[in-house]
């Protein structure tokens, strides 16, 4: 159940046009990052904007996208939501029309004690009966994280457990999550959930769930290949043009990569409300700052 292999994952935002799921930009986003790099879809994550979808378009989008790579990389479908019952009802939905992974944050809105997420977490891998990945990204979930303590506690409640992705940028407890959870079992996935792939690869990562494919999928690449290969002298280059991007984006999260992917001919429509439009001006300076950084110019232009 486990044998499932994370790689490099993209996780593609969600196009809107008039409020609606626009499926034709949809294809042609998937499409663009079959073509460029990734080794897996991950659907329905925060970059695509999921807590602002309801359940049954967030059902739909993981029936087109299956559909639309037609088994050509895997899809892992985001089953994250406030309620474990939800959470559990989406990981079954996920199996049953043929995903290869689930990806679970810590619940919405809610601030469990540790034994609670792992009666959530152990919940929604039993429903889904698929390889859990969960996320950790304390800085986005109200500063709930996930310890050590409540990883080693899912390997006894959840044989499919399958690892962690992590985005909380702590890396003294990554380290001492990689050294606990491998001793415990050998096979455990370490993935980053950010583009700082040295750091996390030198820890023990063996995947990355990637946001910034969505607009600069070459650098993302390449940056993966090398720490895979722990060629992190080399990487050093690709490292820093993407640490740039990712503070550039840590303030304007979804609403600043959909005027980004606008800037590089790939227009995904706005974010939904609550979230803001960058307005002209910002959009603007987005631009300039994007257009600034070394590798952007080899990134693809438009769809393909």
């Amino acid at each position: 159940m486990t044998a499932f292999k994370f790689g490099i994952v993209h996780a593609p935002l969600t196009p809107f046009s008039n409020g609606s799921i626009d499926f034709d930009s949809y294809g042609k986003l998937l499409d663009f990052h079959l073509d460029n790099g990734a080794e897996g879809l991950a659907i329905s994550t925060h970059a695509g904007e999921s807590v602002s979808l309801i359940v049954e378009e967030r059902k739909s989008l993981l029936e087109f996208t299956l559909k639309h790579v037609g088994g050509r990389i895997p899809v892992i479908a985001g089953v994250s939501e406030s309620g474990t019952a939800i959470a559990a009802s989406l990981a079954a939905h996920a199996r049953e029309v043929g995903a290869s992974a689930l990806i679970a944050s810590v619940p919405y809105y809610w601030t469990p004690p540790q034994s609670m997420l792992v009666e959530h977490f152990a919940a929604i891998g039993a429903a889904g009966g698929l390889p859990l990945f969960v996320y950790n990204s304390p800085s986005e979930m109200g500063d709930v994280e996930v310890t050590t303590k409540a990883v080693l506690g899912l390997f006894d409640r959840l044989p499919n457990f399958a690892g962690l992705i992590d985005a909380s940028l702590d890396w003294q407890f990554m380290i001492e999550l990689v050294s606990l959870a491998r001793s415990a079992k050998p096979d455990f996935q370490f993935i980053s959930g950010t583009e700082y792939m040295i750091s996390a690869g030198a820890i023990g990562a063996t995947g990355l769930l990637s946001s910034l494919s969505n607009i600069s999928p070459r650098i993302v690449r390449e940056l993966y290949d090398l720490c895979r290969d722990e060629k992190y002298e080399d990487a050093r280059s690709r490292q820093l043009d993407l640490a740039v991007m990712c503070r550039l984006f840590r303030g304007t999260g979804v609403s600043g990569l959909k005027a980004a992917t606008r800037f590089m001919g790939r227009d995904c429509g706005v974010p939904r409300p609550p979230l803001p439009t960058l307005d002209d001006a910002d959009s603007r300076a987005l631009a300039e700052k994007l257009s600034a950084i070394r590798s952007i110019g080899a990134e693809p232009q438009g769809w393909r």
